[in-house]
């Protein structure tokens, strides 16, 4: 089951992808029907199957009108988090080999990223029961952070870099007893400031301070272990880079359940009613290939078991927010 979000007649709705063409109306929104889900003691996919109503739109045309919207929204943007771990795909074959030979150095000539990288293959996916290595984690922005799918995204005028990053996404609510309940998944670009990033990696939290868009499409049920995604940059309707990438557990150091574990064992984070949108990491950027994306640049991320692609057209801010700091 895949699920979208769309505006309906000033209305937030989520609504079910029955083709490539035709979406069907939910009576109310993610956030409730996931509510009403936790109440009733029923899955998510079945209060969906039991509130569609018998409208039906065209996919298209929400996105030609500005209608789409992320496939899971806080009502209160504040109660919705947004974070991220990194350093938790193998990434390709040669990439992997490299890094391999590398962690048998001696433990002193490692980067602290090494370090953690090696960390997570050793002990990222423990036995059922046990707990594994600690990834790396960051906080991105609440929820006025996230951009609708086909919304451009907002390089800041400060910035030094706006480059996508290709992820997985898990979305979540947490329940009236504190528990993390994972609704689904979706594909998400990160979107980060690697040049910030490669300066100095104590900026790296600067860098992740971005917003970010996932989605369109919320997939309710088991992730496949393997999955195969194109990632590309479209200028002036040409496409200016292209680059296949793999996630799933059988691409990472990490399990996901290990990953997850590490975020929610702070308090803060299983606050009742809150959002997570939390993002898996990547082995796949642009930038690593010299590529510096410039304003009406397009992303374009596609895993086929998500159906629609997560475009993003980029935008760069020209003046900075009043920052200055006056006394009371």
């Amino acid at each position: 089951m895949r699920l979208i979000q769309c505006l309906h007649e000033d209305r937030l709705h989520a609504a079910l992808v029955e083709t490539e063409t035709t979406v069907r109306l939910a009576d109310t929104d993610t956030y409730h029907l996931a509510r009403d889900a936790m109440a009733s003691g029923r899955s998510l996919a079945e209060v969906v199957e039991a509130r569609l109503t018998d409208t039906r739109l065209d996919y298209a045309e929400l996105i030609d009108t500005g209608r789409l919207m992320p496939p899971l929204t806080h009502p209160d943007p504040a109660h919705c988090l947004v974070t991220g771990t990194g350093l938790t795909h193998l990434g390709s074959a040669d990439a992997r080999s490299a890094m391999h030979a590398k962690t048998q150095a001696n433990e002193e000539d490692l980067t602290d990223s090494m370090r953690m990288f090696k960390l997570g293959v050793e002990n990222g996916k423990p036995a059922a029961g046990e707990v594994g290595a600690q990834p790396e984690w960051f906080y991105k922005g609440d929820g006025d952070c996230v951009v609708p799918p086909e919304a451009p995204l907002p390089s800041p005028a400060f910035a030094q870099d706006g480059g996508e990053e290709p992820e997985l996404a898990g979305l979540y609510l947490i329940d009236d007893d504190g528990r993390p309940r994972r609704l689904g998944f979706a594909v998400g670009n990160e979107f980060s400031d690697h040049v910030t990033e490669r300066f100095n990696y104590l900026w790296l939290a600067h860098s992740k301070l971005r917003a970010c868009s996932f989605g369109p499409e919320l997939l309710i049920g088991s992730l496949p272990g393997h999955l195969e995604g194109v990632s590309r940059i479209t200028r002036d309707g040409e496409t200016l880079w292209q680059k296949p990438f793999l996630t799933g557990e059988d691409n990472m150091a990490h399990s996901l359940a290990n990953l997850e574990h590490h975020h929610f064992k702070y308090p803060g984070f299983r606050r009742p009613g809150d959002v997570h949108v939390h993002f898996f990491g990547t082995a796949t950027l642009s930038f690593a290939d010299g590529i510096q994306p410039r304003e009406g640049d397009r992303f374009e991320i596609e895993i086929p078991a998500f159906g629609r692609a997560l475009r993003n057209p980029l935008t760069q801010e020209t003046t900075n927010n009043d920052t200055d700091v006056s006394p009371l």
